[in-house]
C-alpha cells in the first residue's frame, strides 16, 4: 500500500490519465491551464501525443507530462498492458505525491492506493456499440464491462459530462446514486471567435469513428448547395483508414487553425449516432456556426432549441436540413445567435472551478477518513 502524504492546505497534486486520440486531450490540457494553482502529473497511454501536443503541454509550468505507449483498456487487447500500466501509475503517484487520482477512462480507477480517485466519464463502449450498431455488445466485451464495473465501484467520485452519460452509465454497468456529479466541458469562449463567413458546411471529428457517422456527410454532400470540408484525423488507432469522396479533408488541425475554420464556416454539423458532450459543437457554437446535429439525447441536452436535429442514420434529412438553412439565411443567423448565446455557459472557467471544488472535497473526505 502506498503511503499517504500528508495533506497540507494548498492545491492538489493530481494524477491525471489522458490520451491523445481525441478530446480527451483537448479536455485534459484545457483542464490543466485553467487551474494554474494545482500540480499536474499528466499521464498518456494509446498513441503517443503529436508533437504540437507536447508543444502545448510546454507551455503549461504546472503540468509535468509522462507518456507511454500502453495500450488504452477500449483498444483491441488492451486488457493486456493493464497489470503494467496499474503499476507505472502507482510509481508516478509515490514518485510525485499525488494527492487526488483523476482518471479519464475507468478500469486504472482500481489501483489499490490509499488516495480519493475520480472517474471522468468520457464515453464507453456499450453505449457506443449500441449506439452505432443498434444491438447489445458482443460477448467479446464482458471483461471490458467487468473491468468498467469495478473502476466505477472503486471511484470515489464519477464525473459526466452530461446526464446522458449518467443514464448510460448507470442502464450498462451499475447504479451510482449520490457518487455521480455532472460538470459539463468548457472551452475559452474567445479562443472560438466568429469570422468573416464563408458559405461552406464544415465538420470535425475522429473520420473513422462510426459514431462521428461522418459518412452519412459524405454521402449527402453530392446534393448539397455548398461544399464540405471534414477536419479530423481518418487513421484508426488500431489500424485502417476512413474513405471519403465528396468532401474536402482538412487532415488533423492545431487548435488555432481549427478555431479559424470555423470562425469563418457559416454551417456547422455533426450528425452523431453517439456523442457523449461534444466539445467540436460547443468550439462551432462559440464560433458562431449555424449547427445542424445528430437528434440524440446528449446533443438534445446541450442545444436543445440551438440547433436543427436531424436523424443521424438518414442522408436525405441530413441533406434537406443544411440546404434549409443555406437557403433562409434569417433562420441561420437566428440559430448562430443562439447557439454563441447558448456556448458562453461552458467555459473553461465554470468547469475549472467545479473540478477545483471537486479535488478539494475528496481531499476533506479522504483525511477525515484517515484520522477517524
Amino acid at each position: 500500500m502506498i503511503r499517504r502524504p500528508k495533506v497540507r492546505d494548498r492545491p492538489p497534486t493530481v494524477l491525471m490519465t489522458a490520451d491523445a486520440v481525441g478530446g480527451v486531450w483537448s479536455y485534459a490540457v484545457g483542464l490543466c491551464r485553467s487551474m494554474p494553482q494545482s500540480r499536474f502529473v499528466l499521464a498518456t497511454m494509446g498513441p503517443r501525443p503529436r508533437q504540437a501536443q507536447r508543444d502545448a503541454i510546454r507551455e503549461l509550468e504546472n503540468v509535468i507530462l509522462v507518456e507511454s505507449d500502453y495500450r488504452l483498456e477500449w483498444m483491441a487487447d488492451g486488457v493486456v498492458d493493464f497489470t503494467e500500466s496499474r503499476d507505472w501509475l502507482m510509481d508516478l503517484i509515490e514518485r510525485h505525491e499525488v494527492d487526488v487520482v483523476h482518471v479519464n477512462g475507468y478500469a486504472h480507477a482500481r489501483l489499490g492506493v490509499d488516495r480519493p480517485v475520480v472517474v471522468v466519464a468520457h464515453s464507453d463502449v456499450l453505449s457506443w456499440w449500441e449506439a452505432v450498431h443498434k444491438c447489445p455488445v458482443p460477448l467479446d466485451w464482458a471483461a471490458y464491462r467487468r473491468r468498467v464495473i469495478g473502476g466505477l465501484a472503486a471511484a470515489a467520485r464519477v464525473v459526466v459530462p452530461t446526464a446522458a452519460v449518467l443514464e448510460d452509465l448507470e442502464r450498462h454497468y451499475v447504479p451510482l446514486a449520490s457518487r455521480a456529479t455532472v460538470i459539463p466541458n468548457g472551452i475559452e469562449p474567445t479562443a472560438f471567435a466568429a469570422l468573416d463567413k464563408r458559405p461552406v458546411v464544415l465538420a470535425a471529428g475522429r473520420l473513422w469513428d462510426a459514431a462521428k457517422n461522418l459518412a452519412v456527410l459524405d454521402a449527402a454532400a453530392p446534393g448539397l448547395l455548398w461544399p464540405v470540408e471534414i477536419a479530423g484525423d481518418i487513421e484508426h488507432p488500431d489500424g485502417g483508414v476512413a474513405s471519403f469522396a465528396n468532401v474536402e479533408l482538412l487532415g488533423l488541425l492545431t487548435t488555432a487553425e481549427l478555431a479559424r475554420r470555423l470562425g469563418s464556416a457559416e454551417i456547422f454539423t455533426a450528425p452523431a449516432r453517439y456523442e457523449p458532450f461534444g466539445l467540436a459543437v460547443l468550439e462551432a457554437a462559440a464560433a458562431g456556426c449555424a449547427l445542424v446535429l445528430g437528434d440524440i439525447r446528449s446533443l438534445r441536452e446541450n442545444w436543445s432549441d440551438a440547433a436543427l436535429f436531424i436523424d443521424p442514420e438518414n442522408s436525405a434529412a441530413l441533406r434537406a436540413a443544411i440546404n434549409a438553412l443555406i437557403a433562409n439565411p434569417k433562420m441561420r443567423t437566428r440559430l448562430a445567435a443562439t447557439a454563441q448565446d447558448r456556448a458562453r455557459r461552458f467555459t473553461l472557467d465554470r468547469m475549472a472551478q467545479a473540478y477545483a471544488a471537486l479535488y478539494h472535497e475528496m481531499m476533506r473526505n479522504s483525511t477525515r477518513l484517515e484520522t477517524a
